[in-house]
């Protein structure tokens, strides 16, 4: 993979201009999909095969006019009269609501079949409205007459208050919060890069990133129903990871260009490197958010996806847009005194500087790694019992749907669901729905006053506010009113209590079909299903990570020492959330208006995106020490060099991310409120006390036997190319090239097992050049497939280097295969030749497994099967032929006589390794003494 995204960055850097003219062009395109379609989120969450959500579409077809989304008028007395002064004034107000486009039934609170509430003292009443459909179903310009009207329908010593769920508005909320977040991640930058220009260009990659994904999210939702908080989370995890990606590729740019490197090489090798850690981080966690679906939750899958979506793009432009933006800034990206001295050197940097650059550093990362690996068992210690101090309070940390209790205090909504709580009782604010089936009854009405009289009499029932059958009277309704709030633990014992006697009243009544529902009965049946998906999901992201970090770092004890520090981590982040909204620590400087459960998605949420935040510097922290050690083979002395070498961008980037995340949370939205502190802190944690603190402390009380995998698991695990590693043979193969000038197959000390035998092909070194022949001969058939294999990119090698033209194995297979026609034995070679066609022919490779099909070939048409090898060697297909035995074959006589240039005619003798004879002749053979010397065959 290396070696392709060295060609990307390269690329991108060239086509500089034209790349950021995609981008721009690509915001343009998808922002004005976005206004054009004019998408509305959804308010609603919906599981569908509950019983509440069964309920709700029950109603939605049997009983409309409770089905759709309430609303409600509170009218207060100022001057000691009672409602009924008021009774013309309050029925005119419910009157104009019910002429407002959208409104599907406004009631008279007055009526004596269906009266509104009323206080004790008659001095508050409440009365209701329905309108059609759910939010963003009916005109917004419907919820502005309807606060007008009532913001008017007041009277002397009459207050009117509107409230209800169809305040709930899709309309994401953006502040300053969020600026001032983009403000210290700029200010984090600068310092890092001590510049301002580099520092503003991961703000700009990941404000496009995000615009771009935002844009595309709001498109779909002209057609999905996409919850209102998917584009805020998307902005959050797509501002924090874009910055951070980018920081990561910049800052190994900055430094490459910082020892004198050239800026297009230099640009290919940051994208080969740090893009491959970038892409690395980028799956982890879109792995994590697309793990979303385990829950069986629709909208949280919805959720996982668009924000995995957005960081996808994160990633694309890190490694798209990020090098052309390097590569038009180009020189200016190089700090000045290196560029001063590098022009006083005739554009190279001194070797002693290079050589500064390069030793080793000393500071406050040098001597923290020390300190805390001085005495690692006392660390690990502290670092446990510190973050499960931390991590105590999150058993207390409840979970349910917010409500519009958790608004903003001054809003509507926020204060009229106040003042029913304080008027009427928290109850007033959560009604629960009993539906029952009462078709097969003989007296309807007579069955929904029992069913009525039954549920009063059950604890926790404030009352009944309403109990009715539909108006075909084979659906009855009951509308009950809970003691406690829709998200006190009393309301949920109730709806439990509700639903075990269901099948009692099923029997007794001779109703069926009895429902629970309403929107506080779903919210309690959503809460209770993601509670009981956290532990699976927990399984899946630390086996996930087990695996995962397992392929990177050839290791057992890396993987279970980072998957149970990432536990911790997420215990800080319960914890530190419960104290901020169970316990009201800190409230006020966090902007929290509201203090109970919080969103039941967000442990869910948090474990996922903490999970590829963890992993992602867990990577850059423990690879450089990998390095180290398996270069050194001194355990402690690679904990110190990797450490100094990484920590400084991990501390940069952790940094960023908290601001980000923590400009979140001062934006006042208790949805994203709690999943934006858990986040901050889980980051916190994770990046300064789990992975530069803990992490240090146990790979030095692990020594050597940190890095031990068993050889069954080492030959079982594919090789895993995190850090760019493949990029040396890159960097050599061109030097090469640049050398000797571009071969078509090159082999460099390779060794490959032999296919369909024991033993060994090679090592094998040397060269073709491209429009040539190569006979590829041997006694047996192992070494010669196995060779044609190497060639054709089915096969690689063990050791050494394999590169067809500027293709190497095994990092590009796939490019070499689709450059190779493979001929397999039997093949109509005419009409496989004919088929060799297109641009590139000088890139291309003809692998024939069997010499006597084109032997064959030749006796039926010999002069257009010459003439058709000559036209593919003058356009620079290289074609290897397969044939047997040791010395000069027919084939090569045939070839040497009909074509037009034999001195392209090349012969190869191969030998499995433990043969007798050398592995591969010492020179080219010649098919008779005519036949000239071929320069450039392998030897």
């Amino acid at each position: 993979m290396s070696s392709s995204l060295y060609r990307l960055g390269r690329a991108m850097a060239t086509a500089r201009w034209k790349v950021a003219a995609v981008w721009a062009v690509l915001l343009i395109a998808v922002g004005g999909l976005a206004v054009g379609l004019g998408g509305a989120f959804s308010t609603e969450f919906q599981i569908p095969g509950t019983d509440a959500q069964r309920g709700i579409d029950q109603l939605s077809t049997r009983f409309p006019e409770m089905s759709g989304t309430a609303g409600e008028v509170v009218f207060v007395t100022e001057d000691g009269t009672t409602v009924d002064d008021h009774e013309a004034r309050i029925q005119r107000v419910m009157e104009q609501i019910g002429d407002v486009e959208g409104v599907e039934v406004s009631s008279d609170p007055f009526d004596e079949d269906a009266p509104g509430t009323r206080n004790d003292d008659d001095t508050a009443l409440m009365a209701q409205f329905q309108m059609e459909g759910q939010v963003g179903e009916y005109p917004e310009s419907s919820v502005e007459q309807i606060t007008d009207i009532v913001a008017d329908g007041g009277d002397t010593g009459l207050e009117a208050h509107v409230g209800g769920q169809f305040l709930q508005s899709s309309e994401i909320p953006f502040g300053a919060g969020e600026i001032i977040g983009l403000v210290i991640a700029l200010i984090i930058l600068a310092v890092v890069f001590r510049s301002l220009v580099p520092a503003v260009i991961p703000i700009v990659t990941a404000i496009t990133g995000v615009g771009i994904s935002m844009m595309a999210v709001m498109a779909l939702a002209a057609g999905i129903d996409i919850p209102s908080v998917t584009t805020s989370l998307g902005a959050m995890l797509g501002l924090a990871v874009g910055i951070d990606y980018a920081l990561f590729i910049l800052s190994r740019h900055r430094d490459q260009l910082s020892r004198g490197d050239d800026v297009r090489e230099s640009v290919g090798a940051a994208i080969a490197t740090s893009g491959s850690a970038v892409i690395f981080a980028g799956l982890t966690v879109i792995v994590a958010l697309v793990g979303l679906f385990v829950t069986g939750i629709p909208f949280l899958t919805v959720m996982g996806i668009a924000a995995a979506g957005t960081v996808a793009l994160s990633v694309v432009v890190a490694l798209t847009l990020l090098p052309a933006i390097m590569g038009i800034l180009g020189e200016r990206l190089r700090p000045r005194r290196v560029r001063r001295l590098m022009a006083e050197n005739g554009g190279v940097l001194p070797e002693e500087e290079i050589a500064r650059h390069d030793a080793p550093k000393r500071g406050i990362g040098l001597a923290w790694v020390r300190l805390v690996t001085r005495v690692p068992a006392l660390t690990i210690i502290v670092v446990v019992l510190g973050i499960g101090a931390v991590a105590i309070p999150a058993k207390d940390l409840a979970l349910a749907l917010p409500d519009l209790g958790t608004e903003q205090p001054g809003t509507d909504a926020r204060d009229t669901y106040d003042l029913v709580s304080e008027t009427f009782g928290p109850g007033y604010n959560g009604p629960l729905l009993v539906t029952a089936d009462i078709i097969n009854t003989s007296d309807p009405l007579a069955a929904v006053d029992s069913l009525e009289k039954d549920i009063q009499a059950l604890p926790h029932v404030e009352a009944i506010q309403i109990a009715t059958p539909n108006r075909g009277a084979d659906l009855a309704v009951v509308a009950v009113i809970p003691e406690g709030g829709p998200t006190d633990d009393s309301t949920k014992e109730l709806v439990a209590d509700l639903r075990d006697h269901a099948a009692g009243w099923e029997d007794e009544l001779g109703v069926s079909d009895v429902i629970v529902t309403g929107a506080t009965a779903v919210g309690i049946d959503i809460t209770a299903k993601l509670s009981g998906a956290l532990i699976p999901f927990a399984i899946f992201v630390v086996g996930f990570s087990l695996i995962l970090l397992a392929l990177v770092f050839r290791s057992v004890w890396v993987p279970i020492k980072a998957s149970l520090g990432y536990l911790l981590s997420v215990g800080a982040a319960f914890g530190v959330t419960a104290m901020v909204f169970e316990y009201g620590w800190f409230n006020g400087p966090l902007n929290v208006s509201v203090n109970g459960p919080v969103v039941a998605f967000m442990p869910i949420m948090v474990m996922g995106v903490l999970f590829g935040l963890a992993m992602d510097y867990e990577m850059f922290l423990v690879t450089r020490m990998r390095e180290e050690f398996v270069h050194s083979g001194d355990a402690r002395r690679s904990i110190e060099r990797g450490f100094t070498g990484s920590a400084p961008v991990v501390v940069a980037a952790a940094l960023i991310m908290t601001a980000v995340f923590a400009g979140f949370v001062t934006a006042g939205w208790f949805m994203l409120q709690p999943i934006a502190i858990g986040l901050a802190v889980g980051v916190l944690v994770d990046a300064f006390v789990v992975r530069m603190t803990l992490v240090p402390a146990v790979l030095a009380l692990l020594g050597r036997h940190a890095w031990w995998l068993p050889r069954w698991l080492d030959r079982i695990l594919p090789t895993v190319d995190v850090e760019g590693e493949g990029l040396a043979s890159v960097l050599e193969h061109r030097r090469w090239t640049a050398e000797h000038g571009e071969a078509a197959l090159r082999l460099q000390d390779a060794v490959a097992p032999l296919l369909g035998a024991r033993g060994e092909l090679g090592p094998l070194t040397g060269s073709v050049l491209p429009g040539r022949v190569l006979v590829v001969r041997s006694a047996g058939a192992p070494a010669r497939d196995t060779f044609l294999a190497l060639a054709a990119g089915r096969a690689v090698p063990s050791t050494g280097v394999l590169a067809v033209h500027d293709r190497l194995a095994p990092d590009d297979l796939g490019a070499i295969q689709s450059r190779v026609h493979h001929l397999a034995a039997g093949a109509d070679v005419v009409s496989r030749l004919g088929e060799v066609s297109g641009r590139h022919l000088d890139q291309r490779l003809v692998v024939l497994e069997d010499a006597t099909d084109l032997e064959r070939a030749l006796d039926r048409d010999p002069d257009a099967v010459a003439a058709r090898i000559d036209a593919l060697l003058d356009a620079g297909v290289t074609i290897l032929v397969g044939a047997e035995g040791e010395d000069a074959v027919p084939i090569e006589h045939h070839l040497h006589d009909m074509l037009r240039d034999p001195g392209r005619l090349l012969a190869l003798t191969v030998r499995p390794a433990d043969a007798s004879a050398p592995t591969t002749d010492t020179g080219t053979h010649r098919p008779d003494a005519s036949a000239p010397a071929a320069e450039g065959a392998l030897a």
